[in-house]
């Protein structure tokens, strides 16, 4: 039992011996004499001027890629080069030149608790080493720069799309040093943040970019914030091409219908169905590209259900001239029959012409003993007459002769009054 002590003692004084003897190399032999004099009485947890008011701290951005923006998700994915500068009293050195330092001894100094505020998700790029630089200047100052990928949250208003311009913000605070403890700046004003000039996005431009300071304010006190805004305008040239030319070619192809004879029921059938479906199909692939759950009635939904509109119409329209056709052959019919038993049956005629005419003066007795000879209603009976006889078709081809010349012009009219609107108002 003794030995067993004194072996587990013998192993103790081991590993603390090796523990001392890689303390003593670190701050020997890796740490050089100008860092070991500057580190000297350091306490990285407490932050410069702690006595003596807030400690400022510039900030400054270059967009290095701005990978995707999500209309489904409202967010975008950008890679940055965020650098900060401060001033740390306690980092002065005799010298003119500037340390420039490995980044993991970050680990060694105090740096600001900045963080990316409507961030999703972010990571710090660690090949081939993490990417963190640290320089210290002879008058205290520091400079701490990150490469850092982040998904940042973007509030979208997709009521004008395909033509909308969408305004998306990077926002900077300290989480926990407030107001009374460090200051935030941007160290150049707008021209703080480089890189979107050159970038090349899929569906965007960049159309403006400004800086902007101002406070947080929580339970917990009010914070130092820095915001970072830029427009984006979609190119819309993508979408003429993949949706807006099809729907219009797809209209102009219902109107064919108009030119073919009404007795070609299945050819007018065919082009009526066909355009249909197909622009419920084009219709159906645009929407998936977006959420549904927005609720947002857009631009292109509108110019979409524009065109379903007048497609439909045109079905429609050859229906009911063939309904009026059909309607207007049965009339000549039986017209024709009456006029062929007037010939054949003249003293069948008479017989019921005089009967007729007995139950004519029964009717009007009737009529007068009922009352049915009010003016009102006269005046009414007569007014639906007009309004029917206004409503037939002396010649159903008429329509079709119509149709060729409202369709198209009511179609350009919509057009010019959707395209004003969205892109003006």
């Amino acid at each position: 039992m003794y030995t067993y002590h004194r072996e587990i003692i013998t192993l103790l004084s081991i590993l603390f011996s090796m523990m001392h003897f890689s303390f003593v190399k670190a701050d020997g032999e890796i740490l050089p004499p100008t860092i070991q004099k500057l580190m000297k009485g350091y306490n990285k947890y407490l932050r410069p001027f702690f006595d003596n008011g807030p400690v400022t701290v510039g900030m400054s951005l270059d967009i290095a890629s701005i990978d995707t923006i999500s209309e489904i998700n409202m967010d975008y994915t950008a890679t940055i080069f965020l650098r900060q500068r401060w001033t740390d009293e306690r980092l002065c050195f005799e010298g003119n030149k500037s340390l420039s330092l490995d980044g993991r001894l970050v680990e060694l100094l105090w740096v600001p608790d900045t963080f990316i505020v409507d961030s999703k998700k972010s990571f710090l790029h660690d090949i081939t080493v993490e990417n963190r630089l640290i320089r210290i200047y002879p008058n205290g100052t520091v400079l701490y720069a990150l490469r850092i990928t982040t998904t940042v949250a973007c509030s979208m208003d997709l009521t004008k799309y395909p033509m909308d311009k969408q305004t998306c913000t990077l926002q900077l605070e300290s989480w926990g040093y407030n107001i009374n403890d460090v200051m935030f700046y941007w160290t150049r004003g707008n021209d703080s943040v480089r890189g979107l000039n050159t970038l090349r996005l899929a569906q965007y431009t960049v159309e403006d970019h400004y800086t902007s300071v101002s406070e947080a304010v929580y339970e917990t006190g009010r914070y130092p914030k820095l915001i970072f805004h830029f427009d984006l305008k979609r190119n819309i040239l993508y979408f003429i091409l993949e949706t807006y030319v099809p729907s219009i070619l797809l209209v102009v192809l219902s109107w064919v219908s108009f030119w073919i004879s009404q007795s070609s029921v299945p050819a007018r059938i065919c082009i009526g169905v066909t355009t249909v479906l197909t622009m419920t199909t084009l219709m159906m692939g645009a929407r998936t590209s977006l959420p549904n759950a927005n609720c947002f009635i857009k631009a292109i939904d509108v110019y979409l259900g524009i065109c379903f509109s007048f497609i439909f119409g045109a079905l429609l329209e050859y229906a009911i001239a063939h309904f009026c056709t059909l309607r207007l052959s049965n009339q000549k019919n039986s017209t024709q029959d009456m006029d062929d038993g007037d010939i054949d049956m003249n003293g069948s005629i008479a017989a019921v012409s005089s009967e007729a005419n007995n139950q004519t003066q029964v009717t009007n007795r009737e009529k007068k003993t009922n009352g049915w000879n009010n003016s009102a209603f006269l005046k009414a009976k007569k007014r639906l007459r007009c309004i029917f006889y206004c409503l037939q078709v002396e010649n159903p081809h008429h329509i079709d002769n119509y149709s060729r010349l409202s369709f198209p012009l009511s179609f350009m009219v919509v057009n010019v009054l959707y395209w004003v609107y969205y892109l003006y108002f």
